[in-house]
């Protein structure tokens, strides 16, 4: 069974979701910890009620990114990690070679656009409803250095409707967020993909 670290800053609402569908038998994988950068979120307890190993890592007790980073992946080495996921962690890490292709994270746009520093949350939602923008979306991408700019597994759209709130359209972005990214997760460990430079390739059929 493949290991997965899933990283955290809120409420965990997309790791309860990779958790019921592991436990449904629709993810074939194995949630070995779960780490956060805020020791109040809701998450740590949604793994603690599993026996799931859950830990808290602030990035305040860090004197550098960097420093914090390692930190974080040293316990992922720990954990003896296959793939880490990103899931509403807030924070930007450096992303090292060994993991280089094992880091993805969901964003709530469709990337390049609204991308970037500065935008998570509400704050995505919000800049799409100032654009004008019509189509807005989500998108798994495999984690690098460069802020959301990593190669993308996958992207699901959602139509702005007029009269839409940056509420409204968050709930209906969350729900495309909640099939894709066990659907990039199980395509990434059956080992149905392939990185070629800022593209991702599908090389079985899954």
């Amino acid at each position: 069974m493949k290991k997965l670290g899933v990283l955290i800053s809120g409420s965990g609402r997309s790791l309860e979701n990779l958790l019921e569908r592991i436990e449904r038998g629709e993810l074939s994988a194995e949630v070995a910890l779960v780490l956060s950068s805020n020791g109040a979120a809701f998450g740590l307890e949604r793994a603690r009620r599993r026996n799931i190993s859950a830990e808290t890592c602030d990035s305040k007790a860090f004197p550098s990114p960097e420093a914090y980073s390692e930190a974080l992946f040293r316990r992922l080495d720990a954990a003896g990690v296959d793939l880490v996921v990103l899931a509403g962690f807030l924070k930007v890490i450096r992303v090292p070679e060994r993991y280089s292709g094992k880091v993805i994270n969901i964003h709530p746009s469709l990337l390049p656009a609204f991308g970037g520093r500065g935008m998570y949350g509400h704050h995505v939602h919000e800049a799409v409803l100032a654009s004008g923008a019509r189509i807005s979306g989500c998108t798994v991408h495999y984690v690098t250095n460069e802020v959301d700019g990593g190669p993308i597994i996958e992207q699901r759209a959602v139509v702005v409707a007029d009269g839409d709130t940056a509420d409204t359209l968050a709930a209906r972005v969350f729900s495309e967020e909640m099939e894709a990214l066990p659907h990039a997760i199980a395509l990434h460990l059956s080992g149905a993909l392939r990185i070629e430079g800022k593209r991702v390739r599908r090389i079985v059929a899954c």
